[in-house]
């Protein structure tokens, strides 16, 4: 095969699927991907577009499509099945992402990316260094330099520190750090106004409930009233919530980079809010809650692992969802039944609703807001 020159967008759409709700998130990533597909196809400054997936559904539909499809058979190594197609595309300026990890990445942000990776060489282009989603770098051929990565998360990091590759920082938006991951992601981008149209319509034919967001949005828009968030929130994101939601904010950060600097694998995880719910029970927490704040987001998967729990991802996606009956783990049944019946909205996720998706809660909030919130939040 001929080298291309130009930026070859490879995209990875799969997931293993051992339940409903994970079909549903497997679709979702489908969706997105096709939203990502759309905007690639439309700019000159992407040359060609390589899809591997795991479904032959899906597959069959990119099949009306001007891009090339991959079907994954067998065991699947991440870092390995990368190395592969990158050499049999002679590829030397990968752009690669995940199914769901570009929903709200519009066409001038994606172009810029991709000129930016035409543009220089010996350069690796994340949405986050040390825990990646998509990664744009150059030259292809770097990836036979470094130890096969087992997930997209560690890619960037190993083509920056392992192949020696320049490091260009993006922007931390919503836009670069949302990702589809759990069920909370697709209630926040439901209620958020720039998704694509396959992923819009995807969206409506669920029903999940939207309620609890919303109503935290509407407090993120009430200058009275304060939101409590607990679990891996970096600075960046409390900064933003700083600056651009008008209502206060009571924040617990802890064990950011807990599964990146392998805590969780050694049993190290020590949390506070853990620690208080040894101390009081399950019950007792969530009468605390409205006493600290009007509304509450929590990233569950703290809390589980300083109790050291081995929870399925069953269990912590229908945790997500409310879904009380279907949980399996006690402990995660109990801790969502007072969550769901707390007397202010409480929204429970994973790394996502502290990171990307507080930052598109953000985003959603201010689009939102009455004209009177505008202006007091602009300042004039």
């Amino acid at each position: 095969m001929t080298p291309s020159e130009g930026v070859t967008l490879l995209m990875f759409v799969g997931r293993e699927v051992h339940s409903d709700v994970e079909e549903m998130l497997a679709r979702a990533n489908q969706a997105v991907a096709l939203d990502t597909i759309d905007r690639a196809l439309s700019l000159d400054e992407c040359e060609r577009i390589v899809v591997a997936t795991n479904s032959a559904e899906f597959a069959a539909r990119l099949a009306e499509l001007p891009v090339t499809v991959e079907v994954d058979e067998g065991n699947f190594h991440f870092g390995r099945r990368l190395a592969e197609l990158i050499g049999r595309h002679c590829t030397r300026k990968p752009f690669y992402g995940g199914g769901g990890s570009m929903p709200l990445l519009d066409k001038g942000a994606f172009a810029s990316i991709c000129r930016d990776l035409s543009a220089f060489e010996s350069v690796v282009i994340p949405n986050n260094l040390y825990s990646s989603d998509f990664v744009a770098f150059s030259p292809g051929e770097a990836i036979g330099r470094i130890a096969p990565p087992d997930t997209d998360n560690d890619l960037a990091f190993r083509l920056h520190r392992g192949a020696g590759l320049r490091n260009i920082p993006l922007p931390r938006t919503a836009a670069t750090q949302m990702d589809v991951d759990t069920p909370t992601d697709l209630t926040i981008l439901q209620l958020h106004p720039r998704i694509g149209k396959h992923t819009a319509t995807f969206l409506r034919s669920l029903d999940l409930d939207v309620g609890p967001l919303r109503a935290v949005l509407q407090r993120m828009n009430d200058p009275t009233a304060e939101l409590v968030v607990l679990g891996r929130i970096g600075a960046h994101a409390m900064v933003q919530i700083e600056k651009n939601i008008a209502c206060r904010t009571r924040v617990l950060s802890e064990e950011k980079g807990m599964r990146a600097s392998g805590r969780d694998q050694r049993g190290e995880v020590r949390s506070l809010a853990g620690l208080y719910l040894e101390a009081v029970g399950i019950p007792r927490f969530f009468e605390a809650l409205p006493e600290l704040g009007q509304a509450a987001l929590i990233d569950t998967r703290v809390i589980f692992e300083h109790f050291r729990f081995e929870v399925s991802a069953q269990d912590r996606y229908y945790s997500d969802l409310m879904d009380v009956d279907r949980i399996q783990h006690p402990f995660v049944r109990e801790l969502t039944r007072a969550a769901k019946s707390a007397s202010i909205p409480v929204v429970l996720g994973g790394h996502s609703l502290v990171a990307g998706g507080l930052l598109a809660l953000v985003e959603a909030a201010a689009l939102t807001a009455s004209p009177a919130v505008q202006q007091s939040m602009s300042g004039t």
